[in-house]
């Protein structure tokens, strides 16, 4: 009985994640890029009332593990400062090195980039 609420819940969350390549193409093609140091920001107004965000890094960056690493800190940092706005859509490219910084130099460089996102959107 646990499992079959746990399943229920994990539907009703919304999603905010971009999934098809016709969204990341979308994107890269007409939206606004901000960029800081190691990332680069495009954004685009939905016109949905949530926000979805997708992730693009090369694989220059290194091996799965070091890419996934990335991944996972940059969806964290995301998460708990909750800095996308509603009603765009993001996508966070990682520029070659990106890898290498810290989690406080990351989550400073992603403060700074989404207040200048803030701006556009």
């Amino acid at each position: 009985m646990e499992e079959k609420n746990y399943l229920l819940n994990a539907k009703e969350r919304s999603d905010h994640r971009l999934k098809k390549n016709k969204q990341f193409n979308y994107i890269f093609k007409k939206g606004e890029k901000v960029h800081s140091r190691n990332f680069n920001l495009y954004i685009v107004k939905s016109k949905y009332r949530t926000y979805k965000i997708g992730y693009s890094i090369s694989k220059k960056e290194g091996k799965a593990n070091k890419r996934n690493l990335l991944k996972r800190r940059l969806k964290e940092i995301i998460r708990l400062k909750k800095l996308p706005k509603e009603n765009c859509n993001y996508i966070l490219q990682a520029k070659q090195g990106a890898s290498e910084l810290s989690y406080n130099e990351i989550e400073k460089q992603l403060i700074e980039l989404f207040k200048k996102a803030e701006k556009i959107c």
